[in-house]
């Protein structure tokens, strides 16, 4: 029976699923990339993913190719184009990002630009809360699994000039700024906007001080209220450290990190960054040592519960995963979608289908810009194992939609058509779905 075949292709990709949206594979046909650069205050660089399973985004080191510049049809030659030199001209933006009493965050912040909806990291805060970068030269931003990345999702609506995330090195036009805001990250808070609408090339590249203002009844936060209380000298071998990382110089960011641990013991973002580290150098067990010891060090801390969720997802503990991740939704509900897929991975994998499906529910309705395609092709398994043919289909409809060229995309489709086959839904059912 089909059925089955659909529940043990899950089963058997399931496992590899909670990893898949958040590690980046390095190349296609198994080549090995370079090592990946990382958020420089916690972030993590995507882990070696599983070549089977595919990432519903694409990998940061790839780019599309640029597209030839063209006229438009109308122009004359002769006429002066309303945007001067757009291609060549770089657009630079500064300013400053507070936390409502004023004082700057005690870690980075990814600072996105947004446009139509879909949110692109730019660039992080320094110690002191300012940022300075090149539109669309996001080369050394990278998604970290403690925050729902806003990396560019390629064909869900991403420009392919500008390659989006990790993209094209030649920026963004003028015109591409119509309908974006520029805005700071950061789980637990809400940020004021900037209007990028309108900007040329030649205004004041300050954008002023962007405010973060703590939502209620959260108590996850992907910053660690320990790090504004570290002495001055462990902060400065941290911002060694983390500078180090985005170099890719190993010895010296271990170096500077276990300086900044040995001076404050209690410096939970040192303790996960250099867990990061660790992971980085295939040190598993000694990552996961240093996520530990970030998390006594302060328990709401939401980053390392997510890369422990990572690590036991690689290794099939299920159990660790669905109580880790039960943890991070406990401690903040509305800004880890992520953390509910995890959770319905694993629940899927401990044969607890009502609790995969309620989690993957929630995966769905948090993913409000499509960065993890595949909670609704995981729902629409749940689903069919659960003999909810109509809906089931109608959500691996929905994952083809917005993976079409997915690497299991085959796959699903043949799912899909067993779903719509053992539910009896013809073309004429299909059509007259609630979309």
């Amino acid at each position: 029976m089909i059925l089955q075949a659909v529940r043990f292709s899950v089963l058997g990709t399931a496992a590899l699923l909670a990893v898949s949206p958040f590690l980046a594979q390095a190349q296609e046909g198994g080549q090995q990339a370079p090592p990946q650069q990382a958020p420089p205050g916690g972030g993590q660089p995507p882990a070696p993913g599983t070549p089977s399973v595919p990432s519903p985004m694409p990998s940061p080191g790839q780019r599309e190719p640029q597209q030839p510049q063209q006229r438009f049809p109308t122009q004359d030659p002769t006429e002066r184009s309303p945007f001067p030199q757009e291609m060549d001209r770089p657009i630079f933006l500064s300013g400053k990002v507070v936390l409502e009493d004023g004082t700057p965050p005690p870690d980075p912040v990814t600072i996105e630009r947004v446009c139509n909806g879909i949110a692109r990291p730019e660039a992080y805060t320094d110690s002191k809360g300012r940022f300075s970068f090149q539109l669309g030269q996001n080369m050394s931003v990278m998604p970290d699994a403690s925050v729902s990345s806003s990396a560019d999702m390629g064909q869900f609506g991403s420009n392919p000039r500008t390659g989006g995330f990790g993209g094209a090195r030649r920026g963004v036009s003028e015109r591409e700024l119509m309908g974006c805001e520029l805005r700071a990250a950061l789980p637990g808070f809400r940020s004021e906007v900037v209007n990028l609408a309108g900007r040329r090339v030649m205004d004041n590249p300050d954008v002023g001080t962007i405010i973060l203002r703590r939502l209620g009844n959260v108590e996850g936060l992907t910053i660690s209220a320990t790090s504004a209380l570290a002495p001055k000298d462990a902060q400065k071998a941290f911002e060694k450290g983390r500078e180090e990382f985005r170099k890719q110089k190993w010895d010296r960011a271990q170096k500077e990190l276990e300086k900044a641990v040995q001076i404050y013991p209690k410096y939970a973002a040192a303790w996960h960054q250099l867990g990061l580290l660790r992971e980085q150098q295939k040190q598993l067990e000694q990552a996961r040592d240093a996520y530990a010891k970030a998390l006594e060090a302060d328990a709401k801390f939401v980053s390392p519960y997510l890369q422990i969720a990572q690590l036991d997802a690689r290794e099939g503990k299920w159990q660790e995963v669905a109580d880790t991740t039960d943890r991070i939704v406990r401690l903040n509900p509305f800004d880890f979608p992520q953390a509910f897929f995890y959770n319905s991975v694993a629940n899927f994998n401990l044969r607890k289908l009502d609790n995969a499906e309620k989690s993957a529910r929630e995966a769905v309705k948090l993913d409000t810009q499509r960065r993890m395609p595949k909670a609704s092709h995981l729902l629409g398994l749940i689903l069919a194992q659960k003999e909810d043919y109509p809906e089931a289909a109608e959500h691996i409809r929905n994952y083809l939609k917005f993976q079409p060229q997915a690497a299991d995309a085959d796959q699903a489709r043949k799912q899909l058509a067993e779903i719509e086959r053992l539910g009896g839904l013809t073309s004429e059912t299909r059509t007259a779905q609630p979309q």
